[in-house]
């Protein structure tokens, strides 16, 4: 009769090596990952996941000859979640995303939606006039609308390389 294979504790058949060489290697390299990007960071629409645990809105950043405009999808919240402000060039876009449970009996089984506070830090271009950003927020999509200076100049330009 042929010797049976049993499987080990965690349910993998057991290596032909007394100590898998390629074992520890495939851990520590699904652990990275999962530290690095989150688990099941590809599939998060609204919030993107970050390293141990952070989450961060997507954003989209459009130009126009007129203004700048953010928009940013905010899934689950309302305006009263968010904060944004501006200080010396630089735009935070900051929140909490909370987990609320409706009843003290339901034990949740599965829970794939992302929860935690987030922020974003976004340096502002030097033609836009802070003093007349503007924000709205509706069905989750935060839009931050930024004028430009009237007669700004622009922030880059081409420069043409001479031959020596």
């Amino acid at each position: 009769m042929a010797n049976e294979v049993s499987k080990n504790e965690d349910g993998r058949l057991p290596s032909l090596f007394s100590h898998d060489p390629f074992s520890s290697f495939r851990e520590e390299m699904n652990g990275l990952i999962d530290r690095a990007f989150g688990r099941g960071f590809l599939d998060m629409p609204g919030f993107a996941r970050f390293g141990a645990g952070q989450i961060a809105p997507s954003v989209d950043l459009h130009e126009t000859d007129k203004e700048y405009s953010l928009t940013a999808e905010l899934p689950g919240l309302d305006e009263k979640d968010v904060d944004l402000s501006v200080h010396e060039g630089v735009m935070t876009l900051k929140g909490e995303k909370r987990y609320e449970k409706t009843d003290e009996k339901d034990k949740a089984r599965i829970l794939e939606r992302n929860y935690g506070s987030f922020q974003r830090v976004f340096t502002l271009p030097s033609d836009v006039d802070d003093e007349k950003i503007a924000a709205k927020f509706d069905r989750g999509v935060l839009t931050v609308t930024m004028p430009k200076r009237a007669g700004a100049r622009p922030a880059s330009r081409r420069i043409s390389i001479g031959k020596g």
